[in-house]
């Protein structure tokens, strides 16, 4: 059975730095794209970031602005957002995600997390 469990949410003030995990339980997380998207309140789910399986490319959505960063440790099966320079803006409930592609669409991924909830204060 495949899980993953985001943890590391939590309430922030602005400007302050946040580092999500996501733990892969039941897969290789090594063989799949893994992303991070968010959801705000009455917000579509959309895309915060992802590290594409075997070459490690990454990518972001155009609001990021350099300020996070998704990294993985395969011998952990855990993929990481590193989050800087946090804005209200940012506030919602973030989930990680898996996809056994390319996870240039996210209605390709094939696995989802509960979710973890950050909440910037301004």
């Amino acid at each position: 059975q495949v899980q993953l469990v985001e943890s590391g949410g939590g309430l922030v003030q602005a400007g302050g730095s946040l580092r999500l995990s996501c733990v892969a339980a039941g897969l290789a997380s090594s063989v799949y794209t893994m992303g991070w998207f968010r959801q705000a309140p009455g917000k579509e789910r959309e895309f915060v970031a992802r590290i594409r399986r075997y070459d490690d490319m990454t990518y972001y959505g155009d609001f990021v602005k350099g300020r996070f960063t998704i990294s993985r440790d395969d011998a952990k099966n855990t993929v990481y957002l590193q989050m800087n320079s946090l804005e209200p803006e940012d506030t919602a409930v973030y989930y990680c995600a898996a996809d056994r592609s390319s996870g240039t669409r996210i209605k390709t991924y094939d696995y989802w997390g509960q979710g973890t909830q950050v909440t910037v204060s301004s």
